[in-house]
């Protein structure tokens, strides 16, 4: 199947050459048609299937058929959860409508910068606003655009939208779109919610799922490495160094904990950064185009990366501390194994976090061995139940803290400054 077939205009088929889809991915393949003809389309697609281009192309030949004198009305709206892909899908938006007829223009919004710089790329109007829910409504208050003339409507990653607390801003979203047009719904998993909202915004929707064909799934191998909480800094350095990873995104479950584990790394001569919501726009950005072009070996984020974010030919993803959410470990590892590369997937499960692994391998569909790497032994130990099987107290943080009873930032320096310090010492036959 090549995109001529797939009934796209001429001058956009050749675009995609120009930009390298040579064939179409099966999210492309399936969606672009539906989408051409008019329908609505609910697609379940993993991370990295090429879903952005699979709504933009088709949108953007809508856009050349409906394009009238030169006054601008916004057609497309495309929602998002996160400043970074609220980027990403812009950029491909843009690129793809670079050298089309009518200088299709393409607006992006997201919240954390000034909000004078958007609405002043709002006047004139805009063909497509690509922007995170928040930040649209504000614009919206501000009189920079109306949802009145949107004729198609883009959630994507709708289950992150629902996941990071987008439900009230969704529905006043929704209240103001025009009754008549076209949805495309796009997500990574389908819970309960998600669903709700698909059955509530969608009218007979064509149903694309590609998730789950193995043919079609990311070539990421997984790793499982046993180990005590406190030994993961130190293991994490020996693997980045006796494995010569070049490139890692390692996830950490808090934003102190990706300050002190890229600090920790930093000390041991692997360049690194950390990654995570309290950064500016600019230092977040600063971040990410150093990781791309090399500068920075390690970057060390929060979940708020697992999404949205491309970097071409990432080796290895690092779960430091795994995900609270066992649908997130998903998105996670599709960091890596893009565009047909294959990639590398390593957890670092402690005993106390064996139970939640347990339930992520239950989630994905598939066991990890489990394997300790010499001098990194376990030698923790967590609670079981009746059959053996390991489990964890009330209140257990799946990360291996108890929630609740969580030391202080001061404490955690103070005793990371001792381990270190003490390491330090070793390290010099134990010189001062």
């Amino acid at each position: 199947m090549s995109f001529a077939a797939l009934g796209l205009k001429a001058s956009l088929v050749r675009i995609a050459a120009d930009r390298g889809f040579e064939t179409p991915t099966p999210i492309q393949e399936a969606a672009i048609p539906a989408i051409l003809q008019g329908h609505d389309v609910l697609g379940l697609a993993q991370t990295g299937s090429g879903k952005t281009a699979a709504f933009a192309l088709p949108v953007l030949h809508h856009l050349l058929n409906e394009r009238q004198g030169p006054s601008r009305r916004l057609r497309v709206l495309v929602l998002v959860p996160t400043r970074e892909l609220a980027m990403q899908v812009g950029e491909v938006m843009r690129d793809l409508a670079h050298d089309l007829p009518g200088g299709i223009k393409t607006v992006v919004a997201f919240g954390g910068v000034s909000i004078n710089p958007q609405m002043m790329s709002l006047r004139g109007g805009a063909d497509i606003v690509v922007a995170t829910p928040g930040r649209l409504l504000d614009l919206i208050d501000h009189n920079a655009l109306s949802l009145t003339s949107v004729g198609a409507l883009v959630l994507d990653e709708a289950d992150r939208l629902l996941d990071m607390g987008f439900a009230d801003e969704l529905s006043q979203i929704l209240e103001m779109l025009p009754a008549q047009r076209q949805n495309l719904f796009f997500s990574a998993t389908f819970p309960e919610d998600v669903q709700e909202l698909a059955h509530t915004l969608l009218q007979d929707p064509v149903l694309i799922e590609v998730p789950d064909a193995p043919e079609h799934a990311p070539d990421i191998t997984q790793r499982a490495i046993e180990v005590d909480a406190d030994k993961r800094a130190q293991l994490l350095k020996t693997l980045i160094k006796q494995d010569q990873w070049s490139r890692v995104l390692v996830f950490a479950a808090t934003k102190y904990g990706t300050e002190l584990v890229a600090h920790k790394l930093h000390r041991a001569g692997i360049h690194s950064a950390a990654f995570h919501g309290d950064l500016s726009q600019g230092a977040r950005k600063q971040v990410l185009d150093a990781f791309k072009a090399g500068e920075l070996q390690v970057v060390v984020a929060t979940d708020v990366a697992a999404r949205g974010i491309h970097i071409a030919d990432l080796p290895v993803v690092v779960n430091f501390d795994l995900p609270r959410a066992p649908a997130d470990y998903i998105h996670r590892i599709g960091r890596t194994g893009r565009a047909g590369a294959s990639g590398l997937a390593v957890s670092f499960v402690t005993p106390q976090a064996e139970s939640h692994f347990r339930l992520i391998e239950n989630r994905q569909g598939q066991r990890v061995p489990r394997e300790q790497i010499p001098g990194f032994e376990p030698t923790d130990t967590a609670p079981v139940d009746e059959q053996g099987e390991p489990t964890g107290p009330k209140g257990l943080d799946p990360n291996g803290g108890i929630k609740g009873k969580r030391k202080s930032k001061k404490d955690k320096l103070r005793e990371a400054a001792a381990r270190d310090a003490a390491h330090d010492a070793a390290n010099r036959g134990g010189r001062p």
